[in-house]
C-alpha cells in the first residue's frame, strides 16, 4: 500500500530484455537519490510513476536498484519502457502518516495530457481518462496521477463514449518535487482510481442484480 506522496524523484538509467520474445518484460536500473536507499532491502515493494514493483537487487555505492518488469506490466502502464525521471515512493509502513490517500500501486489505466500551464502562482493539469475509468471520477475525488494523490476539480464528460476530461490544480512544490514537472501535452501517464470509489460501484453492481 502507498499513499501518492511521492518521497524522491529518481531516473531510470539502463533497460535491459529478459528474453528475445515480446512475451518477455524487462530489467530496469533506476538511479535514486543519495540516502534514499539506506533502508530499502530485497523484497521492498516500490511504487515507480504509480506501478508497484519488487527490489531484486539493491546497490548503495552507486545509488542505483533494479526491478524486474513483466510484459504484461509493461503493456498495461506508461514510462516505464525508457530511461527518463520517475516518481517514486516508499511502501507504507503501520505507523506513516497517510497524507494522500489509499492508494494499491496498481494501475487501472493510462490517461492522455491535454494541457498543462502555469495559471497564477498553481499549475493547471488536464488528463483525458479512458471511457472506463470515467464512471470512478468525480469533483472534489481522489485521482493517482505517475503515483502522485491528486484532487480533481472538475470533470468534463465527453461524448461518443470517449472519456472524459479531468482538471487537476496543482500547487508549485508538487510540480517542482515530482517528475509531474516534465509532463507536456500528449504525454501518457499512469492513473489509478480511489479505492473506494471501485467498491462503491462493486456495490451498486450487485444492487443491481438482486
Amino acid at each position: 500500500m502507498f499513499t501518492g506522496i511521492i518521497t524522491g524523484m529518481g531516473r531510470i538509467v539502463a533497460i535491459h530484455s529478459l528474453g528475445s520474445s515480446l512475451d518477455h518484460g524487462k530489467r530496469l536500473t533506476l538511479e535514486a537519490p543519495a540516502g534514499y536507499l539506506d533502508d530499502v532491502g530485497l523484497g521492498d515493494s516500490i511504487a515507480i510513476n504509480g506501478a508497484c514493483m519488487t527490489v531484486t537487487t539493491v546497490d548503495l555505492p552507486k545509488h542505483q536498484f533494479l526491478i524486474e518488469i513483466s510484459a504484461e506490466s509493461l503493456a498495461r502502464t506508461s514510462g516505464l519502457a525508457q530511461p527518463g525521471p520517475v516518481n517514486l515512493e516508499k511502501a507504507l509502513r503501520a505507523h506513516d502518516r497517510l497524507g494522500g490517500h489509499i492508494v494499491a500501486g496498481h494501475v487501472d489505466g493510462i490517461g492522455t495530457v491535454t494541457h498543462f500551464a502555469e495559471v497564477g502562482e498553481s499549475w493547471e493539469l488536464r488528463i483525458l481518462a479512458p471511457h472506463e475509468l470515467a464512471k470512478y471520477l468525480a469533483y472534489k475525488g481522489s485521482i493517482t496521477v505517475n503515483g502522485v494523490s491528486l484532487t480533481v476539480n472538475r470533470v468534463a464528460d465527453l461524448p461518443h463514449q470517449a472519456g472524459c476530461e479531468i482538471s487537476i490544480n496543482l500547487i508549485a512544490h508538487t510540480v517542482h518535487n515530482t517528475a509531474l514537472q516534465h509532463l507536456q501535452t500528449q504525454s501518457r501517464v499512469n492513473l489509478e482510481i480511489d479505492l473506494i470509489a471501485r467498491y462503491v460501484e462493486r456495490m451498486l453492481q450487485n444492487e443491481k442484480n438482486t
